[in-house]
């Protein structure tokens, strides 16, 4: 069995421009998440809950297209404040925020070390 606090706690340690990471049930339910320590969080307790329920719904919408356009390997989106990254293993949904100003490689290399830390779950 994964522990899940662990798994945050290694993906939010990776790298220090690491916000904040969870890992999500199919129905977007918050099974662990952890803010990085000195940050704050963008969004309040209730919004983060609600945010992470329309992942799921939004992970649910994209799996019409998998026949069609294949898997998604990640999903990314550039906000002002945050960048924030979504990765869709087989039973859990992972989603971690970044510094804005993180450099595409980086993002790149960071997507590739949370796939491979997260494809048990």
């Amino acid at each position: 069995m994964v522990n899940h606090m662990e798994l945050v706690e290694k993906i939010i340690g990776l790298d220090s421009t690491m916000r904040f990471a969870a890992i999500i049930d199919l129905k977007g339910n918050i099974l662990e998440s952890i803010m990085k320590s000195g940050k704050t969080s963008l969004k309040t307790q209730k919004e983060e809950e609600h945010f992470c329920k329309q992942v799921a719904q939004r992970r649910k919408m994209r799996q019409q297209f998998n026949k069609s356009l294949g898997k998604v390997r990640y999903v990314q989106v550039e906000r002002e404040k945050v960048t924030q990254l979504v990765i869709y293993p087989k039973r859990k949904t992972v989603y971690f925020t970044l510094e804005p100003e993180t450099s595409p490689a980086k993002k790149m290399r960071l997507v590739s070390r949370v796939k491979m830390m997260t494809r048990s779950l």
